[in-house]
């Protein structure tokens, strides 16, 4: 799993709130366990008629938290400072499902419930991910809230749009349990909401260069990093346009998505796009060369075929007009890796190259880990030891924020 060494021995608080999706959580807390973390959990009592205490409980391996105080000093007097001592506790809460009702409460810092109450204790990082029908998510009331919460530093994981409870479909469904858990590895990692207003266009994935209508040539890219690139943006803020290649990667519902298949799709599909953008990362793998001929028919064994003609494919980097985009290129090397991205960062007027190092372990194709080198125009070297692709992937768009 990609986030392991980010949530190991993490304090997480997760807060519940009454509403359809609260049964959602138990599948977040049993995520957040396995990858390592310790999970406390705090609920409001109308949480509580969506599911059961005991169910999350038994997931966390802790107590749940639901009252303020004990429905009788006769059953307990030991509470203290209880919220102090959990808000104190945690490195991050989060509150998913977050109703528009707690949000409104967030939001004017109301303390009527043990969930608020700890919420205006915390010192660390809060996470909310509000989910309502789709009418309560979007009246005005409602949004004003959630930008008040934006405005405070709060950082807000947005409701998805789908089938809803009600049987309407819109936006108001919980955010992926994927997206809450990246929203908090990213949280976390100490990477913030710094790509507003920017508009990023990515490419990912290998091409495919057809030799006839069942072969063709390819490579093991598996898009991973393209795609992690363009999650890791969209979570820091920015307008994400992802261009793809065959891919198995999945993709957040919110970024646009062009899927090709051959270089000369990815030629025509990023000039397209790029007007549109302020920033360019050529992460896919593209094909250097492609059949001279595609077949028609599927060209039978008995035909004996010998040799494949091929004619090289467009150098998009090189043929692309680079004066308003900050352009990332990507070199792959066998060897002399650090003079062949040297020269390709000069040769082809990038503004910034990521060289993958694939002479270590568990670095490069179809791998969750990766080790590179980022040159700049400049001259400034950095190098990056073996990490997640999504720590590689946001280390990226940290040293485009700082050379932009």
């Amino acid at each position: 799993m990609i986030h392991n060494k980010i949530f190991k021995n993490k304090k997480i608080l997760l807060g519940i709130t009454g509403c359809i999706a609260a049964y959602k959580a138990a599948f977040l807390t049993r995520e957040f366990v396995k990858l390592g973390a310790e999970v406390k959990i705090v609920m409001t009592p109308s949480a509580a008629e969506f599911i059961s205490p005991l169910t999350l409980s038994t997931l966390s391996g802790n107590p749940v938290i639901i009252n303020t105080f004990p429905a009788s000093q006769k059953e307990s007097t030991g509470l203290g400072t209880w919220h102090i001592d959990t808000a104190l506790w945690a490195d991050i809460m989060i509150v998913a499902p977050c109703t528009i009702n707690t949000v409104a409460k967030i939001a004017h810092g109301f303390a009527d419930s043990a969930l608020t109450t700890l919420v205006t204790a915390l010192r660390s990082p809060l996470l909310v991910a509000p989910a309502a029908d789709v009418d309560m998510y979007l009246n005005k009331i409602a949004q004003k809230n959630i930008q008040s919460l934006k405005d405070f530093g709060i950082n807000i994981i947005e409701a998805e749009e789908g089938e809803l409870a009600s049987g309407l479909t819109g936006k108001g469904r919980l955010a992926d349990i994927n997206k809450i858990i990246d929203s908090t590895a990213l949280v976390l990692n100490g990477f913030s909401h710094d790509l507003e207003n920017q508009n990023i266009l990515i490419t990912a994935g290998p091409t495919y260069e057809d030799i006839d209508p069942v072969r063709f040539i390819g490579n093991r890219s598996s898009g991973k990093m393209g795609y992690w690139l363009a999650k890791a943006s969209y979570l820091r803020g920015a307008n994400v346009t992802l261009i793809s290649g065959p891919s198995s990667e999945t993709i957040y519902p919110e970024i646009k998505l062009h899927t090709i298949r051959s270089a000369a799709e990815m030629e025509k599909t990023v000039k397209r796009n790029l007007k549109n953008n302020d920033v360019l990362i050529m992460s896919a793998a593209v094909a250097d060369y492609t059949p001279a001929k595609r077949e028609v028919n599927k060209i039978k064994k008995e035909n004996k075929l010998q040799a494949i003609q091929l004619r090289e494919t467009k150098d998009i980097l090189a043929s692309i007009d680079k004066k308003e985009n900050f352009v990332v290129g990507f070199a792959l090397e066998t060897e002399n890796g650090l003079v062949n991205a040297k020269k390709k960062l000069k040769n082809k007027n990038l503004d910034m190259i990521v060289l993958n190092v694939l002479k270590v372990n568990k670095s490069g194709f179809d791998s969750d880990t990766n080790k590179v080198i980022i040159l700049h125009k400049s001259g400034d070297k950095k190098d990056f030891p073996l990490q997640s692709k999504f720590l590689v992937a946001n280390n990226i768009l940290t040293e485009i924020i700082k050379n932009k």
